[in-house]
């Protein structure tokens, strides 16, 4: 049987790349797209798909925390994240939410295309490029941690809520809680990550590709 396919990434030149080259392999079948992380979390549910290929950069919401929320709605699907972003940091939120890959957008089809069939088969599996970059950043330091280790999936929600230019009212009915609720998030975000206004916590946001930039 075919492998399953579903691929998330908001820009659409990619999506339709991607889907021509992965139908091109005997074994992979593209069952469904999405353009940002919301609707990607609604297709792996509608569909059922044996791997998601998700952006890592995405509106609405990021790669990592769709990863993380899939992995609690369909535990049995594997994750590959696709993405430009291949700094250490980034690649160990990914892992830690549930990948079971990571590879650059720069990748061949037929390391994209090995890499879902891995996966599949119970493996992990890194960009040769990311690999090298993961082993010396942890050679330089193994205790180092970033203070987005220590937010929750709800309070990425937020921080991505927010640094997009939400509302808290407007935050506060997509997630199904109060403005109070969304404000006590912020303060808690704040002193978490330790930045002193509004620009900071933006910046921080883009700089870990919690939204993508500009």
């Amino acid at each position: 049987m075919k492998i399953r396919v579903l691929i998330a990434d908001d820009h659409a030149v990619i999506r339709e790349g991607l889907r021509a080259l992965l139908t091109a392999q005997a074994d992979v079948s593209v069952v469904g797209e999405a353009s940002d992380g919301r609707e990607a979390l609604r297709e792996i549910e509608r569909l059922r798909p044996d791997v998601a290929v998700l952006d890592v950069t995405m509106p609405e919401l990021g790669g990592i925390e769709a990863a993380e929320l899939a992995r609690e709605r369909c535990p049995g699907m594997k994750i590959v994240m696709l993405s430009a972003v291949s700094d250490a940091e980034s690649v160990h939120r990914a892992l830690r939410a549930g990948a079971a890959g990571y590879l650059t957008k720069f990748s061949a089809v037929s390391e994209i295309a090995d890499a879902i069939r891995r996966v599949v088969a119970g493996k992990r599996y890194l960009s040769r490029s990311i690999a090298e970059d993961m082993i010396d950043s942890y050679a330089r330091d193994v205790e180092t941690k970033s203070p987005l280790e220590t937010l929750s999936a709800r309070e990425r929600q937020v921080l991505q809520l927010l640094a997009e230019g939400r509302a808290v009212t407007e935050i506060g009915t997509r997630l199904s809680v109060s403005p109070r609720t969304v404000e006590t998030y912020r303060a808690r975000l704040m002193e978490k990550l330790k930045v002193k206004d509004f620009r900071e916590l933006v910046l921080l946001a883009v700089r870990n590709g919690i939204i993508p930039p500009g």
